[in-house]
């Protein structure tokens, strides 16, 4: 038997769902891609990304030892239609892929796992990595053979459609390559037509700054004003783009019982979840990605979401966030109160919450507020 055959086998019996091999090297042209992402400045206010863009594009460059990557992916398709409830007004969607335990944690085990089975039959240095490292894990997972990428941006499987968690095993023996997995999205562009910020330019390129995703979790001050009412009731991630993926209809539900959800629900009540405070949010989340974004982001989410939802039943609980210690969730609880509540109510609240607010961005949100309320 093969290396590459003994590793793909015990690999998936120890629950990987996807195995491909390739060469420890990105192309030019990915790097070049990646900068002009960068210039562009579609990455938004994640640093992080430009400052590792060197170690990022050349995987020698993050570590010279490396001939071979092993590319893994562990299947998380939903049951149901993660669209099925993205116009229930007092519901939250949170995303698919944060609807259980934290999968950074669970894939690291298994890739750690692995790395010491290969290193048991072929002594030799390795590393793992998941997507808090700076590789570009979706060029080697294509050039792996285990899917593309596709114009959403994200791997497509022609087994698993949009629903991978990726890992990589850099290491140090070379095990030669896989065929690399050829585009398969032709000329269709649901994803790209799904998206409601218009977060896509063109075909196979994100601008982070009007995606969903990137404003619910990685963002962490006000989101502009005029992207709120096109986030819907979706209060942590976005999965549009993913879920009307024709590949889709080849992927069957995760088999993975360690992977079952922690959140409880696909959707939350938002009234809810606006009545958490820090304690019962941490409780509430505890093991889960939504945790990582704290309270104050998350509330943002919720209360945008609330804005969104029509119901005037809400007043009540964005009056008593009027008077919440964070700034973020003051401002929000004024921007979703000026879509609910009459003119009248809202002068009302201002004379009573508004007045000498010292934070700019509360006292922007109440200004504007009351142009409408006056209008």
């Amino acid at each position: 038997m093969g290396r590459r055959t003994a590793i793909r086998d015990h690999a998936l019996s120890i629950g990987f769902d996807a195995v491909g091999f390739a060469p420890a090297t990105l192309a030019a042209s990915i790097r070049a891609d990646l900068s002009s992402y960068l210039q562009r400045g579609y990455h938004g206010d994640m640093g992080w990304m430009a400052e590792t863009e060197e170690r990022r594009g050349d995987p020698l460059t993050l570590w010279s030892e490396a001939r071979s990557v092993v590319a893994l992916g562990i299947n998380y398709a939903p049951s149901e239609n993660p669209l099925a409830h993205a116009r229930d007004p007092d519901e939250g969607i949170v995303s698919v892929y944060a609807q259980g335990r934290d999968y950074h944690d669970l894939i690291k085990r298994r890739l750690k796992e692995l790395g010491r089975w290969i290193a048991r039959q072929w002594p030799g240095e390795l590393k793992v990595f998941v997507d808090t490292a700076p590789v570009m894990e979706k060029p080697l997972a294509q050039r792996a053979g285990i899917g593309w990428q596709g114009k959403h941006t994200n791997l497509v499987s022609r087994e698993f459609g949009s629903w991978l968690f990726l890992g990589e095993i850099f290491l140090s023996i070379d095990l030669g390559s896989d065929p690399e997995e050829a585009d398969h999205c032709g000329s269709c562009s649901r994803c790209l037509d799904a998206c409601p910020t218009k977060a896509f330019p063109e075909a196979y390129q994100l601008d982070a700054r009007r995606c969903i995703s990137y404003l619910t979790i990685e963002h962490k001050g006000h989101i502009d004003a005029a992207l709120r009412p096109l986030m819907g009731n979706r209060i942590f991630g976005c999965d549009d783009c993913l879920a009307v993926c024709p590949w889709n209809k080849y992927a069957q539900p995760l088999r993975d019982g360690s992977l079952m959800r922690t959140v409880h629900r696909a959707r939350d009540e938002l009234g809810e979840l606006a009545a958490l405070d820090d304690a019962s949010f941490r409780s509430r989340f505890a093991g889960s990605p939504v945790k990582r974004i704290g309270r104050a982001r998350f509330l943002r989410n919720v209360l945008i979401a609330i804005g969104n939802s029509g119901l005037s039943e809400f007043i009540p609980v964005l009056i008593e966030l009027l008077s919440d210690p964070s700034p973020l969730v003051r401002a929000m609880a004024v921007w979703a109160l000026s879509r609910l509540a009459g003119g009248e109510t809202v002068r009302r609240l201002h004379a009573s919450f508004g007045v000498a607010e010292p934070d700019h961005a509360v006292g922007e949100e109440w200004k504007a507020a009351l142009s409408l309320a006056s209008g």
